[in-house]
């Protein structure tokens, strides 16, 4: 089988980005499979490039990196340039190629543009990934204002999951939220969640005296992940200024592992407010944070409270179930339902800093049911989030469509 992927933010666990999609093929070059991921290089990524294309071979993943970079910090307008340009250079390939299927890994929605071109010029078969709901999130946020933009990029978004052979959502919320709007997709989409990488943070691995020594509290809570308006990271700072009113809230800290648009001005705040229970340490490579997770109490996860957000997969929860860290969190969606049935972190209402702050106490001071939460959150990752059963069931699905 040849596979051809297309996704803008390739990266391997050397960067400080999500690595699914590098986790999934290198297991699929394991089973024989040929696999060409044409990419960018994303400013949290590893993968750099050497002129406009490059091609790169990263553990028998081939790799064509069109240098079209992309920031979370720059404009709306300009990240959707960026985006259009690249899947519009992106097109040569999948004209030209050669390959038996095409997947095309989203966001931006507009990656599934040459998707459409191999099935619509060349009749391959084509595999839609879903790992955010757009343009439903942008129109969610007020990013897409204009009401005829709205809807060209809805009628794009039906094309292209109406010619697709098969979709993948990164979540059940993500799947129940297409079908929902469109019954006749619910026969050829699928779930392939974000996995928990067992491998890299369920060893045992020791935080660096010096690292921890940075770190004035007693206890260790850490937000991983991106700094921007999406995530919410002001909460947590609400969540700070609470626990500085106790005693044992005092003894808590909250680590942002990250960067983002917001942070100078998180930090700002910080200063203005004297909240010295909060540290800003910026992006550091997937290899170091299992040794942060590990040494926390748990690991916290905030975003905008609206239903696409409820949808979404964030990989910083895995990557703590894999840990056996608790998570605490405030989505209402389908991480809610998998918290309450499976007892494997702790759920808070939406901007309820208050009780968000209680909670990290309790964790903080009742190490038995810490206990049973962490071995609930390990079990999880193993029996539901195993990377490598995901990639078996995936590759199961590109089969499936191929007819092998």
């Amino acid at each position: 089988m040849k596979i051809l992927f297309f996704y803008q933010y390739f990266t391997t666990p050397e960067g400080s980005w999500s690595t699914r999609v590098y986790e999934l093929t290198r297991r699929w070059v394991d089973q024989g499979v040929e696999v060409t991921v044409v990419t960018s290089p994303y400013e949290k990524s590893d993968i750099r490039a050497s002129g406009f294309i490059s091609k790169q071979k990263i553990d028998g993943i081939n790799l064509i990196v069109i240098d079209l970079a992309d920031s979370n910090r720059d404009s709306f307008f300009k990240r959707v340039l960026n985006a259009v340009t690249f899947s519009l250079v992106a097109v040569y390939y999948s004209l030209r190629l050669n390959y038996d299927i095409v997947v095309c890994s989203s966001g931006p929605i507009t990656i599934g543009i040459p998707g459409l071109v191999a099935k619509w010029f060349r009749r391959k078969p084509f595999l839609m990934e879903i790992r955010d709901l757009w343009p439903a999130g942008a129109i969610e946020m007020g990013l897409l204002k204009s009401e005829v933009l709205k809807r060209i990029a809805l009628k794009f978004e039906s094309a292209l999951y109406r010619n697709a052979d098969f979709i993948v959502s990164a979540s059940p919320g993500q799947r129940d939220f297409l079908i929902a709007k469109d019954d006749s997709l619910k026969s050829k989409t699928g779930v392939i969640p974000n996995a928990s990488d067992n491998y890299l943070f369920s060893g045992d691995v020791e935080l660096k005296k010096e690292e921890r020594l940075k770190i004035e509290q007693k206890y260790l809570f850490t937000h991983i992940g991106s700094l921007g308006f999406i995530h919410y990271p002001h909460f947590l700072l609400d969540v700070a200024s609470e626990l500085l009113k106790t005693e044992e809230g005092s003894q808590i800290a909250i680590v942002f592992i990250g960067e983002g648009a917001l942070r100078s001005e998180l930090e700002n705040r910080k200063e203005k407010e004297e909240l010295s229970n909060v540290y800003f340490l910026g992006i550091k490579p997937k290899l170091d944070l299992p040794a942060w997770v590990q040494a926390s109490i748990s690991t916290l996860f905030t975003t905008l409270d609206n239903p696409v957000q409820d949808t979404c997969s964030p990989n910083k929860i895995f990557d703590s179930f894999a840990a056996g860290v608790p998570i605490i969190q405030t989505t209402r969606g389908w991480i809610k339902d998998l918290i309450d049935t499976n007892g494997c972190g702790i759920n808070v209402e939406p901007g309820n800093a208050q009780e968000f702050a209680k909670k990290m106490i309790y964790l903080a001071n009742q190490p038995v049911d810490r206990e049973m939460i962490s071995r609930n959150a390990f079990k999880v990752s193993q029996e539901y989030f195993d990377r490598d059963k995901l990639a078996v069931q995936y590759l199961g699905y590109l089969s499936n469509i191929l007819g092998k």
